[in-house]
This record gives structure tokens, sequence and C-alpha cells, in this order.
């Protein structure tokens, strides 16, 4: 599919999330077929006063294309210092985070806050529009409050203020991630705007992958159904995958070691290794010596040795 004027690999597409879509994670999602990848989620605000942990999120591998970076913030006259300066040249979408539940990122009125300000979220989006001519993505939720349900109207905006595509994740703020999503609303979405439809939520196999398609989208993505199984995106598209989880856990260790220190590694890659080693007949026991592992020779010795 194209997004204006990018043309992704599939219509499967790994999703930005904090503290795991880092440039190594990408990249053996990139190997296993994800047709576009996002960062994570980076503070447009850290970006203007050039944070370094936060330039550091801007970090991408050689040749990554396509890739969306994830910007998220309350101030349009930020995200537009932050895009004209070229920072953020290197990637070919900019897509604004309108949808995370965090209670840290709403509280400062950035992520899902901006579904209960709809004027503001279409003033960022129009000036972020404005200050580039690569294509201005939106992903958001379904509403604020529990019973919120602002999909329809908050869609149409965002095509209006020329968004070129709206990724949709259809629970509400206050839900989370829990209970079950209904893809009856990205169907009402789909038929009501004329820009790609992006589908988020509970895809984690072949037929939830399968049931998300009946919606009419136009593409699909997948978050944590993807960590510590990055061959989903393989897998979804009938593609063999000829290794095992261990081997797949080696892969993306050795692309972090190319790229972070041991601490980094250490930080965050136990949770993709909860999932490597799940199935395995004493998954258990490897999950809490995982935890509880200080150094990354340890932990390379609790995941890969019985």
């Amino acid at each position: 599919m194209k997004i204006k004027n990018i043309e992704t690999k599939s219509n499967i597409f790994l999703a930005p999330l904090a503290g795991v879509t880092d440039m190594a994670f990408r990249q053996i999602c990139s190997y296993f077929g994800a047709g576009l990848t996002y960062t994570e989620m980076v503070s447009v605000k850290g970006l203007f006063y050039k944070s370094k942990n936060t330039l550091k999120l801007l970090d991408t591998f050689a040749n990554e294309s396509p890739v969306a970076v994830q910007l998220f913030g309350h101030e349009p006259e930020i995200f537009e210092s932050v895009i004209k300066s070229g920072v953020l040249d290197k990637f070919d979408i900019i897509d604004i985070n309108m949808g995370c539940p965090a209670p840290k990122i709403i509280k400062n009125n950035d992520g899902s806050a901006l579904l209960k300000d709809m004027q503001l979220a279409r003033k960022i989006i129009s000036t972020c529009v404005n200050s580039t001519d690569k294509p201005v993505t939106v992903k958001f939720r379904k509403g604020f409050y529990q019973n919120d349900d602002v999909l329809i109207d908050f869609a149409k905006m965002c095509e209006e203020a020329g968004a070129s595509a709206i990724t949709i994740h259809p629970r509400t703020t206050a839900q989370g991630y829990s209970g079950e999503i209904d893809i009856n609303d990205i169907l009402k979405v789909k038929k009501s705007v004329n820009i790609p439809v992006i589908a988020n939520g509970n895809i984690i196999d072949k037929c939830s992958y399968e049931h998300m398609l009946t919606t009419n989208c136009d593409a699909v993505m997948i978050g944590r159904g993807a960590i510590g199984n990055p061959q989903i995106f393989s897998i979804l598209q009938d593609k063999k995958v000829k290794l095992s989880k261990l081997q797949i856990a080696k892969l993306h260790l050795d692309i972090l070691k190319e790229n972070f220190d041991d601490n980094y590694i250490v930080k965050t890659f136990k949770r993709h290794a909860f999932n490597y080693v799940g199935g395995k007949f004493n998954a258990v026991e490897k999950k809490v010596k995982i935890a509880l592992s200080k150094t990354l020779l340890e932990l390379e010795d609790n995941l890969f040795n019985e």
C-alpha cells in the first residue's frame, strides 16, 4: 500500500512501543517482513531542547526504510520547530501519537489527552502537514473516558487537517489494554474517510489477523503480539520461518550488542526474553532466572542454557 508517496513493503506494520521498538527490534522485525516500522514514542519537546536521551531514540539501522518516527506533545509551535529543524529528515513518515493512555503522558496533555481537545489536535496535525512534504499520520483511540466514542468525528478531522493515514486502536483511554476490541469500530471509520486506515489491537496470530482484515482496513499494526515473536510478520505472510525461537533470540541479541551497551541490553531485553522462552517445559523457571539476571553474561546463560 501507499501512504501518500511512500510505498510500504507489506500491509503488516510494527507498532511504536515505548521501551520496545528500538533500532535493533525494528531491524529484526524488518528481517521477518514488517512492511513499515515505527520508532518508540519520541517527545517532541525533548527534541526541541536537544535531550541526548531523546535524540538517541532517533537512531536507525543502515538503509532502514520505510520507517516512521512517532512524536508526542501538545504544542503546535514545538512540532513545527522540530520538523523544520531537519532532525527528522531521515524518516519517511511523521506519525503523531494521540492515543497513548499512560498516566505520565496524559497528565501533560499529550497522547490520548488530545482526544478531549479536537481543535488543538487539528491544529497540531495541520501545523505538521504544513511544515513538511513527508506524509503525516495519526494514531488514536476510540475516546478518552470509558464510554466515549469520538472515532468517526476524530477520523474525519484528521483527514480534513491533512493527515495521509490514520491508525485506530478501538479502545478508550480508560480501558487501557483491557477488554475486547470491537472491530466494527474500524469498519465504521473505514467507511467514513478516504485516507488509508490502519487497524491496531489484539493481533497475535493468523486467526486474529484475518479477522481484522474483514474490516477492509488498508493495513494492520502489530504491537505486543510481536514482542519476543518477531517472526509473526513472516507467519502472517505465509513465509516459512527456518529459525527456532532461541535462534531468533540470539539474532536479536547480536544486533543489540552491535549497537547498545550491556546495561541497556539487560534492562530492555528481558521483556523479549520472557516471550522467547514461552512454551518451553521449564519456562517458568527460566523466566525467574532471566528476571534475576544482573549482567549480560548471566542473562545469556539463563536464556540459552538448559
